[in-house]
């Protein structure tokens, strides 16, 4: 029977490994869940491992030992339940030859929804409204607050990823003028315009939405300069993550009045203190990264599953058969990938 193993670096991730999960692996093959393996060696930790046909790695899992790269025994596969796995897999296995995957587009559809939501309710102004309402008031004056269509809208996609290609998909319907700007996107849309430089993005765009992943190069990429290309009533949409932008910069433009975000992220540890006063600007929203989870989260009952579930035990049956994976990772998406 195929050999399944999960190393968690202290108790397995509950999210990720619902009861139903565990319990469709083990139609699959014989599992094994090694808890607080934190406490191990990477020499205890690689034996274990050597001794599997198929290492599922997850949130939480402890480090894999790079030196599976070049001795890895029994295992035939690694398949990672979840997105980023810097913190969880080495480069050294990508590079190995040994195929890895991961959960690939399962989390594109909740966060571009998120996007989405938060583009609309961005240019309707919807805070502004349902503040004005709560105080008293009614219908507001055509001059109290912006509010704006998305047809005919420049909207820059900064990144065309899994998510961004859903974004799109999302958005074609309003009509907006959709300009992309992704140096590795190879097969953009006709009816999308390449943008060569975010220079050109925040220039030409009148809202901006990011899905770049988080790297070296993306980090800190949105500047007080290009935030400064948006116009006046101009809206930046972040459901990728937060450091990607200056938020020092963004927020004192967001205090000016000048422009307007929907944020489901922010600069880590993605918090604000309770007094501070970004939780009172009518020009913001702000959804503390929730935007893409599961609501309300159940992890018994059969219904525990969500995309990356369906994608894992796809992959594993997969593998079993000898087809082709889903999702192979490789060294540039390795790094993209957050």
């Amino acid at each position: 029977m195929t050999r399944l193993l999960h190393v968690a670096a202290g108790a397995a991730q509950p999210r990720a490994w619902t009861r139903p999960f565990v319990a469709r692996l083990r139609e699959l093959g014989e599992l094994e869940i090694v808890e607080y393996a934190a406490m191990l060696s990477d020499d205890e930790v690689a034996a274990r491992i050597r001794n599997c046909d198929v290492l599922i790695t997850s949130w939480g899992s402890r480090m894999t030992p790079a030196t599976l790269a070049t001795d890895p025994g029994d295992l035939r596969y690694i398949c990672h339940l979840t997105g980023g796995m810097r913190d969880f897999i080495p480069l050294e296995m990508i590079d190995s030859g040994l195929p890895v995957t991961n959960w690939g587009n399962a989390q594109a559809r909740a966060v571009a929804e998120g996007a989405v939501l938060l583009l609309l309710a961005s240019l309707k102004g919807l805070r502004q409204r349902t503040d004005h309402i709560a105080a008293g008031q009614w219908r507001p004056s055509e001059t109290e607050f912006r509010s704006s269509m998305m047809f005919d809208l420049p909207l820059g996609i900064y990144g065309y990823g899994f998510i961004g290609r859903t974004f799109v998909d999302m958005v074609r319907p309003f009509g907006p003028r959709l300009r992309i700007f992704d140096p590795f996107a190879t097969d953009l849309p006709d009816d999308c315009e390449r943008v060569e430089s975010l220079a050109a993005l925040f220039s030409g765009s009148r809202a901006v939405a990011i899905h770049a992943g988080w790297t070296e190069e993306t980090a800190g990429s949105v500047t007080a300069e290009l935030l400064a290309r948006l116009p006046d009533g101009g809206v930046l949409i972040n459901t990728a993550r937060g450091a990607i932008v200056d938020q020092e910069a963004l927020f004192a433009e967001l205090a000016s009045g000048r422009l307007r975000a929907g944020l489901d992220v922010l600069v880590p540890p993605e918090d604000l203190p309770s007094d501070h006063p970004a939780r009172n600007w009518p020009n913001l929203l702000l959804t503390a990264h929730s935007l893409s989870q599961p609501f309300p989260k159940d992890y018994v009952s059969d219904e525990a599953f969500e995309p990356m579930h369906h994608i894992c035990l796809d992959n594993v049956r997969r593998h079993l058969a000898g087809e082709p994976l889903q999702f192979r990772m490789d060294a540039e998406r390795y790094e993209l990938s957050t």
